[in-house]
């Protein structure tokens, strides 16, 4: 791959641009509440594929919207069956991670549709997600966050009361340990009573704690530097990795969230890295070029040391860091931040109705010139 084409990638990733001062600067100078909208329903997104790129020669691409289709890693009970389901919109990538010998399961990072311009909720993903579950004959013990995400409303909510009607028990939403300090942070900065937040998530991992998946072992990754409280899951020789390591193109997450660190991203990647070379290591988003590649849902261990652009064999954490904060003090806020951490910080729970029998999110104004 030519430096051209790596570069074209990153491009793309980064189509929504913003400084690093929006996301620390004080919130609020001014702001707008927007009702939200719920729609029963809505015109699913369908993905059209692009030419499989030659040149990641290493990954394995996604290449239809097939909500059936799976990969089977399992030549024993002791690896999991993975069905990735690419959310294009968001750009996210959202798995089922099912034991094939007791059909016990967990979602990770699953997303809830949101249309910025008429601020509609719509729920055709998440359910999506539901149909596939049912069709497989699974049970969802867990809902997995891998962390407070800034670009995408997670579904985990909605997907818990559904599926406790669908299969009769009410799988708890999990995340790590930390995210009360992201809760705090943003529940004080969008002004949210604090009973909407705290204790919303069931399930708060220990860094290595390990659980089950019907017979698979699993373990909580602490994988630290695109936030402070960010997750990744190890399942077999699987690690769901959220916003750590993108695709070898792309390279890596921004830091410059409140409490990221380029210092912790390089070593959480080196920790990723660290694992032997059979590794597949599943990417939380990918941003495919514009009649480039197709989605990728993973790269092995050994494919990143090879190929990522930022953390291959041979780059320094102190080239790292220099590079990814140059990156990151150009970038611009995520098109949908504020929706997301005012949603997410509730685990996925929209806002109390007010008075009026409206749900509002705060979206901060940018005021410039004097006379206000």
């Amino acid at each position: 791959m030519n430096a051209l084409q790596f570069q074209h990638g990153a491009d793309i990733a980064l189509r929504c641009r913003a400084t690093t001062g929006l996301l620390l600067a004080p919130l609020i100078t001014a702001a707008l509440r927007v009702p939200i909208r719920k729609a029963s329903t809505s015109i699913p997104t369908v993905f059209r594929p692009r030419p499989s790129s030659p040149l990641l020669r290493l990954v394995s691409p996604i290449r239809q919207p097939n909500f059936s289709a799976s990969y089977s890693t399992a030549a024993t009970t002791a690896e999991p069956t993975i069905h990735p389901v690419f959310e294009p919109k968001t750009g996210t990538f959202q798995y089922l991670v099912a034991d094939p010998s007791t059909k016990t399961a967990v979602i990770i990072d699953p997303v809830l549709d949101y249309d910025k311009c008429s601020q509609t909720i719509t729920t055709t993903t998440a359910d999506a997600l539901l149909t596939l579950v049912r069709e497989k004959g699974y049970t969802i013990s867990r809902i997995l966050e891998t962390h407070a995400h800034a670009d995408h409303l997670t579904a985990s909510f909605y997907l818990q009361r559904r599926l406790a009607e669908q299969q009769g028990s009410n799988p708890p939403v999990c995340i790590g340990k930390r995210i009360g300090q992201v809760q705090t942070l943003f529940g004080k900065r969008y002004g949210i009573d604090a009973e909407e937040y705290e204790g919303v998530f069931d399930k708060l991992f220990e860094d290595d704690e390990q659980f089950e998946i019907g017979a698979l072992k699993a373990k909580a990754m602490h994988l630290p530097g695109h936030t402070p409280d960010h997750l990744g899951y190890r399942i077999g020789d699987n690690v769901f990795c959220g916003d750590s390591l993108f695709n070898v193109d792309i390279g890596t997450a921004r830091c410059d969230f409140p409490g990221g660190s380029a210092h912790s991203l390089y070593q959480s990647a080196r920790k990723l890295l660290s694992l032997p070379d059979r590794v597949k290591v599943w990417t939380g988003h990918d941003y495919p070029p514009e009649g480039g590649r197709e989605p990728v849902a993973y790269v092995t261990v050994a494919g990143h040391r090879e190929m990522n652009k930022h953390v291959m064999d041979g780059i320094t954490e102190e080239g790292f860091v220099a590079m990814r904060n140059e990156r990151d003090s150009h970038l611009g806020a995520p098109r949908l931040l504020h929706e997301s951490l005012q949603v997410n910080v509730r685990a996925g729970r929209l806002p109390k109705e007010d008075q009026a029998g409206m749900r509002l999110l705060k979206i901060p104004v940018k005021v410039k010139g004097a006379g206000f």
